[in-house]
């Protein structure tokens, strides 16, 4: 199983990015999934999750309104769009897939597999 997220970079302030996080060895329709990132010194946070055919989406208070989740479940692939990206949204981020879903998204434990993380650096 492998998860492989990309599409890090840097960015300027109040500009975009697409974060595609790539799946192999599971089918991710049976997974919720989820963003989660880490910012240098600080623990890993939650940052999206969306439910197994992407009727639900969740975010974290921080990104709402900026930044939106999303799925293709035939191409076994999840999304994350970044818009109007702050210099507090530098941060290694990771995709995860969860089995049991729709309880606890939002906790790193309930994540089955991640991937290796993509780093995004917004400038100011």
């Amino acid at each position: 199983v492998q998860l492989q997220a990309s599409g890090g970079g840097l960015v300027q302030a109040g500009g975009s990015r697409r974060l595609s996080c790539a799946a192999s060895g599971l089918t991710i329709s049976n997974y919720y999934m989820g963003w989660f990132r880490q910012a240098p010194g600080k623990r890993r946070e939650f940052v999206a999750a969306i439910s197994w055919n992407g009727g639900k989406a969740y975010y974290v208070d921080s990104v709402k309104g900026r930044f939106s989740i999303s799925r293709d479940n035939a191409k076994n692939m999840a999304y994350l769009q970044m818009n109007m990206l702050k210099p507090e949204d530098t941060a290694v981020y990771y995709c995860a897939a969860d089995f049991g879903g729709a309880s606890h998204y939002t906790q790193e434990y309930s994540y089955d597999y991640w991937g290796q993380g993509t780093l995004v650096t917004v400038s100011s």
